[in-house]
């Protein structure tokens, strides 16, 4: 375990493009290692000015490929870039399976590319949930632009909205795609929606379904009105429809800029990252405050939950 003095020998270096150290700060997040608060309140000067997004869509969509291409395009303009990808907890060792390390080997040797895997560990909308002080961390260290990969498990994923700026769904031809999408309201968070494989049959089938239901919802004056991309996302120079949606997005971004969206965004993220970690704290001491004890009485039908409910409570006032 790093002592608070190590760990900030670790972030000085992690700053100063120490990759090994950015990696072990990373490490100590995951973990959860109580030298993390001091950390993260030393980096946060430093943060806010990396642009986050959020990639997502169902497994077999090409979420991958598409991270490599964006990296691809996002160097060829001389952007450092980091990558979060979130990968299936190993039901083994609790760790990422690390399959989207694997695909995004054309990346490796770059020292202006960060490519870490963080298991998802169960936690729901296929988001590890150190994810947010990972970000605040290649912020700090510099990186203008990081992509933040998900599982892609179901419903769940509309969780990446409350970290991204831009929040890009990726579909495809011949899985149902746009059904599951309005099912799981992932257009009500979609920002920019891409359909992958563009070169398959049954594309355009896609790109109509997508647009009919963004036609039965409604755009506030001045609003932002999710375009439609198709793509072709590859490995080496061929990708198609990726410099199209590098366009989309600087736009979007201009437009959260513009319209104060932005500011919004993220202060609403402050404010569920602290109620998250109210909660966590709360249930911690909940644990250790007899809850066992009011459980069984109430199992037992001795006891209303209400109740107790309330006499928690009162016993957690200051």
């Amino acid at each position: 375990m790093a002592s608070p003095a190590q760990a900030k020998s670790e972030l000085d270096r992690a700053l100063a493009g120490d990759v090994r150290a950015l990696a072990r700060l990373l490490s100590l997040v995951e973990d959860d290692a109580p030298t993390v608060r001091s950390v993260i309140r030393d980096l946060l000067p430093q943060t806010g000015r990396a642009r986050i997004i959020g990639l997502t869509g169902a497994p077999g969509v090409g979420k991958s490929t598409m991270t490599g291409a964006l990296v691809g395009a996002f160097r060829a303009a001389g952007r450092r870039v980091a990558v979060l990808a979130v990968d299936p907890t190993s039901p083994f060792t609790g760790g990422a399976l690390l399959g989207d390390r694997i695909r995004m080997q054309e990346h490796a040797t770059d020292e202006a590319v960060f490519i870490r895997s963080m298991a998802s560990r169960g936690h729901l909308g296929g988001l590890a949930a150190a994810t947010p002080q990972a970000i605040r961390i290649l912020d700090a260290a510099g990186f203008e632009f990081i992509i933040i990969e998900t599982v892609g498990v179901g419903q769940a994923e509309v969780a990446i909205a409350s970290l991204a700026d831009s929040v890009v769904v990726l579909l495809a031809p011949g899985m149902g795609d746009a059904v599951q999408a309005a099912k799981a309201g992932i257009l009500e968070v979609a920002d920019l929606f891409v359909v992958n494989k563009a070169d398959q049959p049954g594309v355009q089938q896609v790109v109509r379904d997508v647009r009919t239901m963004l036609a039965l919802g409604t755009t506030e004056p001045g609003g932002w009105k999710p375009p439609v991309i198709t793509a072709v996302a590859r490995r080496g120079p061929q990708d198609e429809g990726i410099a199209e949606l590098v366009t989309r997005l600087d736009a979007h971004w201009d437009w959260l800029c513009s319209s104060g969206e932005l500011k919004r965004r993220r202060h609403a993220r402050a404010r569920e990252e602290i109620t998250a970690l109210a909660f966590a704290a709360l249930r911690g001491r909940l644990a250790a405050s007899g809850l066992e004890e009011l459980a069984a009485r109430v199992a037992d039908a001795t006891l209303d939950p209400f109740q107790a409910a309330e006499d928690i409570l009162a016993e957690h006032q200051p």
